[in-house]
């Protein structure tokens, strides 16, 4: 009988075979990027908010003793740090490009300093407190997916992510600029082959061993492995030319004992003895000659040697035959620091730095890295900043900063942080047109806006009108519907661009096609991705029962890339109402406090009145912590605002929060769990009306505001 060969089956590649595709593929991802810097449709940021940090508001005449006119001046003259909220590639991308009023910043950063998750099993959910109740929320589906995608094939689909950022932030590096990179023993080593392909093997300085636990670590009873207490920095230069400055630690007593054993007679100070012969002699460029007796080659010349005998510090020894240096400990440095930094301590429980997010580090190990490769006004970015550690030092060292991160709650908790250490003014960005962006990464570059406007009308549930009366093919139609007893109703549906803010204009040409088009519907239904900050009070006004305005889930490209296509996503998506801020009349009147030298000041106090929540079912919660959710929406609806500000002089355009408090802040009242609901605010006197603009946050990070005009017409 013959033999059968045996079935053969393909193995599946190794990860050391799948690495070269990886880094190639990455490769092509950045130069896309790269490539796109030029194009008219490069991505942009958008400026949500310039925070000009003021956390007591008791404090009245703040805006007076800073100088509020120079803090509000345009920041098109003059650096200023920024937060911004979105996917950090499309951030570097955006930060390269460069704006109208910030030049790329290609070649520009001294240091870079990153720690992305690289926990495949990690709890992603965040706790919200509210009074009398604790809640966890899911991520939000951008964050999952983007979690998700990291960790969709392991390890393989980790190094996909890291691969074209740590080439986009190599073309930030300046030549004189450093990155580290904080990894665990899971994914380190593969990401050190990258680093070596993306920056040169040449260029690795370190791999610092960071010692974060004193405790026995995972080595607990049961545990077959030595306890893990251990994370590693990946350290790269740009060039041979990157900036370091040598960290110490303080000599141990050990040391001092052995070494700084000598007291000066007349001073008192400690020192150790230096050798001053010149080793190597001759061959080395030591000069030769004669000293109180001994001669010899010498690490100084006869004339400093001079110089240090009548100083003083130059010794005999008793047999008269060699010279020492006396060297005193306040001229010392201390110990130069290694590769294993041992000496800082984790974040303890009881820790005044401890924010309670999970992966937050010691401001002491980035105040080691900040400091040991930047100079004093050196620029620091962070494209992983979750707690807003990086920004935080950074600040208190005197470097300007960017830091960026994918979740809401992280930029919530970064702009608290650095509001309560009184930063500097600083913008807080958002990734412009992210809708956009997202289309093109599934659509391709050529996509029309007419082709995003179809799949949001197809996602309703509402089919296109005709093309020659639906030239821009955002209109659709809803038939059949119930609408009252024994009548159907026709519904028109309008899906808004999002390049542009839905407002005034849209709603009442949307009013105008439901009345006059095709002969008139029953109803018309707005589904807008951006709002004007006073969409909320035209929506009042309009007074229209028959007009509704919805939200488009701004994770839908997300979604649907995540599910494969339309119709695996058809009947899924929800379409939420808008949250809306209300405030009672704002009273303004004449400033009993001290007034600037060059006009008189008034006082503006400004009250919330009620907070209504964007449609609790398009958070993501489980159904009990949705019954909570709602007893609060019930009872206390104010108390879900996690953050809320006011600018006294809104242009329209760039809202600067010369006032603002936070949950937490308890500078303002004693109640860290719900913000103060009155806002006094001292400001210049101006002549005619002013628009003050109000913004909320609330605990899930969504947005509303609300404008108001006081002063005479």
């Amino acid at each position: 009988m013959a033999d059968v060969p045996p079935t053969t089956r393909t193995m599946p590649k190794s990860l050391l075979e799948q690495l070269p595709d990886i880094v190639a593929n990455g490769r092509k991802e950045a130069e896309k990027i790269l490539e796109g810097l030029e194009s008219r449709h490069r991505v942009t940021l958008q400026t949500r908010e310039v925070v000009l940090p003021a956390k007591d508001s008791a404090a009245q005449d703040w805006v007076t003793t800073q100088n509020r006119q120079a803090q509000q001046a345009s920041h098109d003259d003059a650096w200023i740090n920024r937060l911004i909220y979105g996917d950090n590639l499309l951030a570097m991308a955006a930060l390269l490009a460069g704006d109208e009023n910030t030049p790329s910043l290609r070649g520009k950063v001294d240091l870079i300093y990153i720690d992305p998750p690289f926990d495949s099993k990690a709890d992603y959910r965040t706790k919200v407190t509210l009074p009398g109740m604790e809640l966890e929320q899911k991520p939000t589906v951008i964050e999952q997916f983007a979690y998700s995608d990291t960790w969709s094939d392991g390890t393989a689909s980790y190094l996909a992510m890291i691969t074209p950022r740590l080439i986009l932030m190599r073309e930030l590096l300046a030549d004189t600029g450093s990155i580290y990179v904080h990894l665990d023993g899971h994914v380190g080593h593969y990401v050190k082959i990258v680093m070596d392909d993306i920056f040169g093997k040449d260029k690795f300085v370190n791999e610092i061993a960071w010692k974060r636990s004193h405790a026995h670590g995972d080595s607990g009873q049961g545990a077959a492995h030595f306890g893990r207490v251990t994370e590693g920095l990946l350290f790269y230069g740009r060039s041979d030319q990157r900036v370091w400055n040598p960290p110490y630690e303080p000599y141990t007593d050990a040391i001092l004992d052995r070494d700084y054993k000598y007291t000066d007679a007349s001073t008192g100070e400690r020192y150790r003895l230096m050798p001053v012969d010149g080793p190597g002699g001759a061959a080395k460029g030591n000069p030769y000659y004669e000293f109180q007796g001994v001669r010899g080659y010498w690490r100084y010349s006869e004339t400093t040697m001079q110089s240090l005998w009548e100083q003083g510090e130059i010794v005999v020894s008793s047999t008269g035959r060699s010279l020492s240096r006396k060297k005193f400990l306040k001229h010392a440095k201390g110990t130069p620091i290694t590769d294993f930094w041992s000496d800082i301590n984790r974040i303890s429980p009881t820790s005044s730095e401890r924010l309670d997010y999970p992966t937050q580090k010691p401001e002491a190990l980035l105040e080691r890295v900040i400091r040991s490769s930047t100079e004093s006004n050196g620029l620091v970015m962070d494209f992983f900043g979750g707690s807003g550690t990086t920004a935080a030092v950074a600040e208190k060292l005197g470097r300007r900063w960017i830091t960026t991160d994918l979740g809401k709650p992280a930029c919530m908790i970064m702009r608290k942080r650095l509001i309560d250490q009184d930063a500097k003014p600083f913008l807080y960005q958002a990734i412009g047109d992210y809708q956009v962006e997202a289309a093109k990464a599934m659509l391709g570059r050529d996509f029309r806006i007419g082709d995003l406007s179809q799949i949001v009308l197809s996602l309703y549930g509402a089919l296109p009108l005709p093309p020659e009366v639906n030239p821009q093919r955002n209109l659709g139609q809803i038939a059949g519907m119930a609408f009252g007893a024994g009548k159907s109703s026709k519904t028109l549906v309008l899906a808004d661009s999002p390049n542009k803010l839905t407002g005034a204009a849209t709603l009442k040409k949307a009013i105008a096609q439901r009345d006059n088009l095709l002969g008139g519907w029953d109803r018309v239904v707005v589904l807008g991705w951006n709002f004007e900050p006073s969409i909320g009070e035209t929506i009042t006004a309009l007074n229209d029962s028959r007009l509704e305005v919805l939200v488009i889930p701004p994770d839908l490209m997300d979604r649907l890339k995540k599910k494969g296509g339309i119709d695996k996503l058809r009947g899924q998506v929800r379409f939420s109402s808008l949250q809306y801020l209300t405030i009672h009349p704002i009273e303004h009147s004449p400033s009993t406090g001290s007034g600037q030298a060059d006009g008189e000041q008034e006082t503006l106090t400004v009250k919330l009145k009620n907070y209504v929540l964007l449609s609790p079912e398009a958070i993501n919660l489980d159904d009990a912590n949705r019954l909570k959710l709602q007893a609060v929406i019930n009872q206390e609806p104010l108390a879900l605002i996690e953050y809320w500000a006011v600018d006294p002089d809104y242009d329209g355009k760039v809202f600067r929060s010369v006032w603002q408090d936070y949950r937490g802040n308890t500078a303002n009242d004693g109640d860290a769990l719900r913000v103060v609901t009155q806002a006094v605010v001292t400001t210049p006197t101006k002549p005619g009306p002013r628009k003050v603009c109000v913004r909320v946050v609330d605990v899930f990070g969504f947005e509303a505001e609300v404008i108001s005009t006081v002063g005479a017409l």
